[in-house]
Order: C-alpha cells, then structure tokens, then sequence
C-alpha cells in the first residue's frame, strides 16, 4: 500500500471511528430515528450529483427496488439502532461491537450461501462470539437503567450488516459500487421518512446538534462511501477490510478525550480477543496458508 493509500486508509478509520461520537451527540436532540433520518438524508443528496456525473444513475434505476431494500438494512435500521444504543453506553463499547460485523457476517454466508467456514474461520467464530460474551456480560441488564437493550441493538445492528452483505453478494453483484452506495442511501431515507417526521423533537434542536448530524451525513456517510470504494478498487478487499480494526481505536479516543469516557483494561483485552476473531473468520489471518506459504519459500539462513 503506497503512502497516499495508506493516508487515506487511516481517515477512513478516522471518520467512521468519529460517526459514534456525532451520532450520540444528535442523538440526544433528535433522538434516535430522527438522527438515522437525517444522516441518510444528508447521504443522500451529497452522493446524488455525484451518481448523476457518473453515469451510473440507469443502472439504479434498473436495480432500484433491490438496492432500495438493501438500504434498509444496511444504513437505515442499524443507523438507528447505534443512535438509541448510544444513549445509553459509550462510543468506545459499540464501536467495538460494531467490529462484530465480519464474525456475523460469516454465520450468515454460511447459513444462506452455503460459505462453510474451514477449521480456522470457526475458531475465529467462537473466539470473536466468546470475547462479545465477555464483554457484554456485566452490561446486558434489562432492569430499568441497564443497558441490555442498547448492546441487543448494537448487535441486531451488525447482524442486518451482515444480512444486507449476503444479500448484495447474492443479488448484486457486478453493479457499480457508487450505484449500490447511493440507492441504499436513498432507500434508507423513504424507508425512514415517516418515522422521522413522527418522532421530529417537538422542542427547537440546538445547532451544534445539527452540525453533529450534517457531519455523521457528509463525513462519516458519504465521504466515507466513496474513500471505502477507491480503497477496494486500489488496495483490494482484504486490505480495506482491516479498517475494522482501527475503527475501535479511533472512537476510543474521540471518546475519552473528547467525552470523559473511561477505556477499561478490560475493555481492550475483550476487544483484542474480538479482533482476533475478526482476523481469523473473515480470513485475513489464516495460519494455515501462512503454513504453506513458509514451506514453499523457506527463509534464507546466513
């Protein structure tokens, strides 16, 4: 990865590791369905111009209705479901349960595609699954006050990630990936429109409560789409899927430095073994083929 990718991977953790930090501050002016609809909103008329520039806006046309249902599934509902849970538990624990989505994601290719992981990607499943356990446990209270409900969210959040993955795996692929971005954008703003306007804060919202949601929609959204694309295209899927390990970085330090939050050892240690995990289901670490690759180039001795 040359310099210049290797930045732009960096800002790519960068502004997604931030998006927990402006969702939670909008959050608690818009609340959390009002916050997912003007992200999307916002998404959607940054990434508009540029679908129409590109040619590309034929092609959602003749794939709208399927790329309109993936865009609930894959920004609207979980955009919602990480507002509400930020109301309740820190930008640092749900972006570490936002690095779950790769381990879901391989459960349901395999249910659905039939991907069987191999020995090492099921190791992964249970060692990630087992450090989300971990994690979660001393917080999963449905008492009043508990925050059971705000991890459930951010995990039902990573399992329509995964869903909405296989889902573009099955139905489409080989559609261009600003057409796939733009018209799920839009799907999620029809698809929250309604519940936007029923749930709009009766009270006036502050304008930094604005600028945080303008932010998550034109920095963390739409910038982010088309710096995640460039990256595929240049660097390939398997490198630009590693962000997911410096998302949780980034938004452990925006949060404690920017909102007091507390980084626990216990914390880190649950989010190492989670990563780990990562690495191994989704197959970025596989020591199997590094097995194999170190017999057939032994290493040169002096």
């Amino acid at each position: 990865m040359t310099p210049k990718l290797a930045l732009e991977f960096v800002l790519l953790a960068a502004l997604w590791g931030s998006s927990f930090l402006f969702m939670r501050h909008a959050a608690l002016a818009f609340g959390p369905v009002a916050t997912a609809g003007l992200r999307v909103a916002v998404a959607s008329v940054v990434l508009a111009p540029i679908l129409v520039a590109s040619g590309h806006w034929p092609t959602l046309r003749r794939h709208g209705a399927r790329i309109l249902f993936v865009g609930l599934l894959n920004a609207g509902i979980p955009f919602g479901l990480f507002a509400y849970a930020l109301l309740s538990i820190s930008t640092g624990l749900t972006a570490i349960l936002n690095a779950t989505v790769p381990l879901f994601g391989a459960v349901v290719a395999w249910l659905w595609l039939g991907d069987r992981p191999g020995r090492w990607r099921a190791l992964g499943l249970a060692l990630g699954f087992a450090g989300v356990a971990l994690l979660s446990w001393d917080k999963a209270s449905f008492k009043p006050g508990g925050t059971g409900w705000a991890v459930l969210a951010c995990l039902g959040a990573t399992v329509l990630y995964a869903i909405a993955a296989s889902y573009t795996k099955k139905y489409l692929m080989g559609i261009p990936p600003l057409a796939t971005a733009t018209g799920s954008q839009f799907g999620a703003t029809l698809g929250l429109l309604l519940p936007t306007l029923w749930t709009w804060p009766a009270q006036p919202v502050s304008a930094d409560a604005w600028w945080a949601v303008v932010a998550a929609g034109v920095l963390c959204t739409a910038l982010a789409y088309l710096l995640y694309f460039r990256l595929i295209e240049a660097a390939g899927p398997a490198r630009t899927l590693t962000v997911t390990f410096l998302i949780p970085v980034f938004a452990l330090g925006y949060g404690a430095l920017l909102l007091g939050e507390a980084i626990t050892p216990w914390m880190v240690g649950c989010g190492v073994v989670i990563m780990v995990g990562v690495a191994l289901a989704s197959g970025l670490l596989d020591p199997a083929r590094l097995a194999l690759s170190r017999q057939r180039h032994p290493a040169t001795r002096p």
